[in-house]
């Protein structure tokens, strides 16, 4: 789960961090079981198949940033975020808040990332698959994709490399669908996640709790709408500089983004 790590240690290099409530479930004060359950490790994989399988998809989320003081007081910060995805190839993603302000996009053959508030952008030749330009972006340009573990089409596989244990929480309602809780453990990060119960397993909430950071704060995705089956168009992902936007280094603009406003 090395994508997660680095946007938790990312955050914490400029102390903020993603939180949100930690809910009950049927295993609260019961021991921890040992290793991945089978069943746990067969419902990522279905939510993970399933998004795979989806050739066009767009999803709006809500997402809740965590700063821990020196006084160990937390603070939250709100960002409301969407992508719209076409594989192989092609992804877009906007996110606008308290922290973050900035446009993704990627067209199959370039990568651009563009921040509003300065109106400056950064431009690279970018891998020809999805994949292969995550891992590029996570890698070379030290930067994360919103959402950018569910977007692999092997997102299980991803998920579950760093982590030693997992099991079913038990059922719950998230937005008034009926979804089944998972919660994994690993070295660096602790995270839960939320599939839908119905014929679209899709992830309905998803936390992230780094566990190097005293306070242990927390990340938490709360997906407010999917659509499997939009009709995207190429000109989704095309990026037109606006008026007057700078040109500059994609590391100078990561760094700029990274911190908090």
């Amino acid at each position: 789960m090395y994508s997660l790590y680095c946007f938790a240690r990312r955050f914490v290099s400029v102390a903020a961090l993603a939180v949100v409530v930690l809910a009950g479930g049927s295993h609260a004060g019961a021991a921890q079981p040992e290793g991945i359950e089978p069943q746990a490790e067969k419902l990522l994989k279905r939510m993970s198949d399933y998004l795979a399988s989806r050739q066009q998809f767009t999803v709006k989320t809500e997402n809740t940033l965590e700063v821990v003081l020196t006084s160990g007081q937390k603070l939250q910060y709100d960002s409301p975020a969407a992508a719209s995805v076409w594989r192989p190839n092609r992804l877009r993603a906007d996110r606008k808040g308290d922290v973050v302000n900035q446009e993704f996009f990627y067209d199959g053959k370039n990568l651009t990332l563009y921040s509003p508030k300065e109106n400056v952008y950064a431009t690279t030749a970018a891998p020809p698959t999805l994949d292969a330009m995550l891992d590029f972006a996570r890698e070379k340009l030290d930067v994360i994709a919103p959402g950018a573990d569910f977007l692999y089409t092997n997102a299980a596989e991803k998920m579950l490399k760093e982590a030693s244990s997992g099991f079913v929480v038990g059922s719950a309602v998230i937005g008034g669908v009926k979804c089944t809780q998972l919660a994994f453990r690993g070295q660096e990060v602790d995270w839960q996640i939320w599939i839908d119960d119905g014929d679209k397993p899709l992830p309905r909430k998803f936390i992230l709790t780094s566990k190097q950071v005293k306070g242990e704060p927390q990340f938490t995705v709360l997906i407010r709408s999917w659509d499997v089956a939009p009709k995207l168009a190429d000109k989704d992902f095309a990026f037109t500089p606006p008026k007057g936007a700078k040109k500059i280094e994609f590391l100078q603009l990561t760094a700029e983004g990274a911190k908090p406003k």
